[in-house]
């Protein structure tokens, strides 16, 4: 069970949701994925490929076959069935761990005889949300071969299945073909719909000129992303390719997650010379500290063939200072010519940083960033609104803006600059200020704005982290309002350069920027005052945000084939409904630096406002209470 029930004081329930991530099934070796300088092992993955240095073929082939090796903890009731010479017997045995390529069973001694005397075993069993990699949830019915077997116990046996053909084929022709069909008519009929609709408004354009133009303009621009989201081509290895990095990883509160973000970002498919790792604690007031010096001292007892004494280090600052602080310190101590930074609830693909660094083969690009994925997509509804959100918002919209070498905003899970650029505007960084108020959050979208300015920015969808994301509606909110006011800080900015670029970039991010901010009024105008006004019901603003989330939907059923495409809609509806109408609160609230979802310095400040005005207020309370109580005690006594 995933939910816990809570009775409050006043006898309500709340739920309180656990994270749901996948759990994989840990290796011999602590770091896996890290070439060993000694020769004495290899990178092989349980299938004997060989490694990433002398891999003769395509290199995504080398990728794919480390990814069908991933084996995943499950606990599956599997149903086998046994046939011999016609005849069928079948019994229900545990699943254990599975990967893309075979499941581990663990059954009885009395099966394992009829398993070994079988002609042809079929599996079946269903692969439940949040146990594999999203997009294979599913009912399976495969057939499989022993491939080896361990006596466990005087009458138990573990015996590994491995599949006729991988789970992802299996997938994609029992259900891959149809979700494909079924999407791509979906994508033509919505994008035909909503190219008749605006033909609509340019013919009564002259009727109300403003709103129609609003949605020809909004029209266009999310058209055109999608459009150009699906040219989009991520830029393919080059394994010769491999420049210094260094990542930075600033930690503030987060022991839940910091060390499993550690040995991500060690744990890298990339030359042991060419990486290290340095953790910033920015005063942490929790267990972090002493959780970053536990996963650093067993990494270092891991063995000197990996180097990660010399990779891999931790700086504790003194003082809270902000994450901008903790960032440009880290920098200070890279010693490699591109800086990654990492949040510190974000884990890296082990092939994440050898996908990032590819475009930087063109010597003008300036920032990278990876695509954020949701690591616990399956705890509730919230969660999964929130992963189909991700998915579109990197898939499509970075990567529209990257087939123009201008992508907006370098996210902060995972992010690649060039040193020289951090360092150059490292002061102007720290101490950003707007409108007389210091910029304490928005830290990628201000150092994108210095990189954008002068150098090429681009989005590389190979290049994979996954991050926690809130699963309770009270911090989802704070954390939607802070990014408004920071896109809007920024994008403001951006404003001032962004006619430099090429011209369809520049047109999308003036409209990008339009749109928005003009909605609440456009809807206000929509579902409120025209009803009132005129007594028209709002049909055709309504199937506009229809359309609007089936295109979000069916872009992700038809990239992902995932079960959770339909979130895309709740999570259009829920945005027209609450995400809205933040954007006029950021408008006039900019200029706070509380993050709202974590206690900075700013948030400290804040709260010790607010305590102060408490204690005020029920001073005067208390003041006012005892002059009342003196006036009734002075008219009892002239009573009496």
């Amino acid at each position: 069970m995933n939910i816990k029930k809570i009775s409050s004081g006043n006898n309500k329930i709340k739920k309180e949701y656990k994270d749901i991530l996948l759990q994989t099934k840990s290796d011999r070796r602590i770091l896996a994925n890290v070439p060993d300088k000694t020769k004495l092992r290899s990178n092989k993955d349980r299938r004997g490929s060989q490694t990433i240095d002398n891999f003769s073929g395509n290199i995504n082939d080398y990728i794919l076959s480390k990814q069908i090796g991933m084996r995943y903890k499950v606990q599956y009731n599997v149903e086998v069935t046994c046939s011999k010479a016609g005849k069928k017997t079948s019994f229900v045995s545990s699943g254990i761990d599975i990967s893309m390529s075979g499941i581990l069973l663990r059954i009885s001694k009395e099966h394992m005889l009829l398993m070994k005397e079988a002609d042809r075993i079929l599996l079946k069993f269903e692969i439940t949300p949040g146990t594999m990699p999203e997009g294979l949830e599913m009912k399976v019915r495969i057939n499989a071969d022993m491939a080896r077997t361990e006596q466990v116990s005087e009458s138990e046996y573990l015996c590994g299945m491995a599949f006729v053909k991988p789970l992802s084929v299996y997938a994609s022709k029992k259900r891959g073909r149809y979700m494909l069909m079924i999407s791509t008519f979906l994508l033509l009929f919505i994008t035909s719909f909503i190219v008749l609709m605006r033909a609509e408004s340019v013919i009564y354009f002259k009727f109300n000129k403003w709103l129609y133009l609003y949605s020809i303009i909004a029209a266009c621009f999310l058209l055109s992303r999608y459009l150009f989201g699906f040219l989009y081509r991520e830029v393919p290895i080059d394994v010769d390719f491999t420049p210094g990095v260094s990542i930075l990883i600033p930690c503030f509160n987060e022991e839940e997650w910091i060390q499993r973000t550690i040995i991500s970002c060690i744990n890298q498919d990339y030359p042991i010379d060419k990486l290290e790792v340095i953790v910033i604690d920015d005063c942490s007031n929790d267990k972090s500290v002493e959780k970053i010096e536990e996963t650093i001292q067993k990494l270092y007892d891991s063995g000197d063939q990996y180097d990660v004494k010399k990779r891999l280090k931790y700086i504790v600052q003194k003082e809270n200072k902000g994450k901008r602080e903790a960032l440009a310190a880290g920098a200070l101590e890279a010693k490699h010519e591109l800086v990654v930074f990492v949040d510190s609830d974000s884990f890296l693909d082990p092939f994440a940083i050898r996908n990032l660094v590819q475009p930087f083969k063109d010597p003008k690009m300036g920032g990278v960033s990876g695509r954020t994925d949701v690591a616990n997509t399956y705890t509730n509804a919230l969660t999964k609104m929130q992963s189909v959100r991700y998915y579109i918002a990197f898939r499509i919209m970075k990567a529209a803006e990257a087939y123009f070498d201008a992508v907006t905003c370098l996210s902060g899970p995972l992010a690649c600059y060039k040193k020289e650029i951090i360092l150059k505007n490292r002061e102007a960084w720290l101490n950003q200020s707007f409108l007389g108020q210091k910029a304490t959050f928005g830290d990628d979208r201000a150092m994108t704005n210095f990189v954008l300015k002068n150098y090429r920015t681009s989005y590389q969808d190979s290049a994979v982290c996954s991050t926690i994301v809130p699963k309770k509606y009270s911090v989802f909110l704070k954390q939607q309002m802070r990014w408004k006011r920071s896109w809007l800080r920024e994008s403001l900015i951006a404003g001032k350069f962004m006619w430099k670029k090429e011209p369809f970039a520049s047109l999308s991010f003036y409209m990008g920027l339009v749109v928005p901010i003009a909605a609440p009024i456009v809807v206000l105008y929509n579902l409120v005052y025209v009803p009132v006004t005129y007594g028209i019901f709002p049909k055709a603003f309504l199937v506009g945000i229809l359309l609007m989330s089936l295109l979000m939907s069916t872009a992700q059923m038809f990239l992902r084939r995932s079960t959770t495409w339909i979130f895309g809609m709740l999570f259009c509806f829920y945005y027209e409904a609450v995400l809205l109408w933040q954007m006029p609160i950021a408008w006039v609230t900019f200029w706070k630096s509380t993050w709202g979802t974590r206690m900075t310095p700013s948030d400290l400040k804040e709260l010790k406002k607010k305590e102060k005005k408490l204690l005020e207020k029920r001073a005067k309370e208390l003041k006012k209470a005892k002059k009342y109580k003196r006036e009734d005690s002075h008219e009892i006594f002239t009573d009496e």
